[in-house]
């Protein structure tokens, strides 16, 4: 398992802001481009696919995607959480079908973790699976959602129930397309960014943003490379996820996935305390790590303990009906099955309330 000070997958440095880490997958194995003006070589990805035509789905200006070189149609899409349904996926597919996509032509996504979910998700059961080449826009997504292959739309139950495991063939993760973004977004992709402090990742805190994602990126190749369908060690990738996710869903999604995530990380080890896998020096290293890239720590206003951990039953890490987290200790971070529940009341009560704080 990655720890810290570990080697990661390689970053080759192709100049001072361009870097390219390969997702090592033997013949499925892709890139993930970084760098200001990456999607410049959009077209040539294209190419290598062989694709004849190329459907575009952006949350962005449709202008932002290059020419592919290739016939292509254009179609517009939105982030966030509302639209990650499979009403979506099968509007999407309904497209590719009167545009007469086949399996050897190439879906590309442009847009935040959502967009790249869902554009996913239907490129991997359109046709049994078809090509799809994703460029990131949120700092969320170069950082994390677009790259590893996991695609998921949510139910009304809970997030990213249901998914599938579809492998890019290239990820462009221009930097050029994350200076507009406004604060709060910013600060979502650092949640992702803070929590792989503690899975692996160096000391990232004040680096330049192409090796915040660089390094982040490379983290997780690493792991996909060795569990690529989260049989053991990609569990560790979901680091402050559960609460995490319990969190946006009891918000209704007010909470943006990257803040529930910092919050998550906070009480992953805040609950790793308690078990008594970790030291106290430990515990508050989570609470500097977070508190240092600006995120929030306490948990949100009216999140009662009893829906979260309700919440938390349906985790797709579960396989039984105990609560699994993945958490921290002496062997670095692991997954966790059947956590009391009264630790974890007891855990989530001690943790700091917005409306109190």
């Amino acid at each position: 398992m990655p720890t810290v000070g570990q080697p990661l997958s390689s970053i080759e440095r192709l100049g001072p802001d361009h870097h390219r880490v390969l997702v090592d997958l033997g013949a499925r194995s892709y890139p993930v481009e970084i760098g200001p003006g990456v999607r410049r070589v959009l077209p040539e990805i294209v190419a290598r696919t062989g694709a004849r035509r190329a459907v575009i789905v952006s949350a962005r200006p449709l202008d932002t995607v290059p020419d592919p070189r290739v016939p292509a149609l254009r179609l517009p899409a939105r982030d966030g959480e509302a639209d990650k349904t499979l009403a979506n996926v099968e509007a999407l597919c309904g497209r590719f079908t009167d545009f007469g996509l086949t399996r050897s032509d190439v879906v590309i996504s442009c847009g935040g973790g959502t967009t790249t979910d869902v554009v996913g998700l239907a490129a991997a059961l359109y046709h049994r699976g078809v090509a799809v080449i994703h460029l990131p826009t949120s700092l969320l997504a170069q950082v994390d959602a677009s790259v590893g292959g996991k695609t998921a739309v949510n139910l009304s139950a809970g997030k990213n129930l249901v998914g599938a495991y579809w492998q890019p063939s290239a990820v462009l993760c221009d930097t050029d397309l994350l200076a507009t973004l406004p604060r709060r977004e910013w600060i979502n992709g650092y949640g992702e960014i803070a929590r792989a402090h503690f899975i692996g990742a160096p000391d990232l805190l004040g680096r330049p943003v192409a090796e915040q994602i660089a390094a982040s990126v490379a983290l997780k190749a690493a792991v996909v490379a060795r569990d690529e369908r989260d049989a053991s060690l990609r569990h560790i990738l979901n680091y402050g996820h559960t609460l995490g996710h319990a969190l946006e869903r009891v918000t209704d999604y007010a909470l943006r996935h990257g803040e529930a995530v910092a919050v998550g990380t906070v009480f992953a080890g805040q609950l790793a305390g308690a078990l008594g896998r970790i030291g106290p020096d430990r515990v508050a290293e989570h609470l500097d790590v977070v508190r240092g890239y600006g995120l929030p720590t306490a948990l949100p206003a009216g999140a009662g303990a009893a829906d979260l951990v309700a919440v938390m039953r349906l985790d797709k890490k579960s396989t039984n009906t105990g609560l699994t987290f993945v958490l921290d200790g002496a062997n670095g971070p692991e997954l966790v099955p059947d956590v009391d529940e009264r630790v974890v009341l007891s855990t989530l009560a001690a943790m700091p309330r917005q409306d109190a704080a």
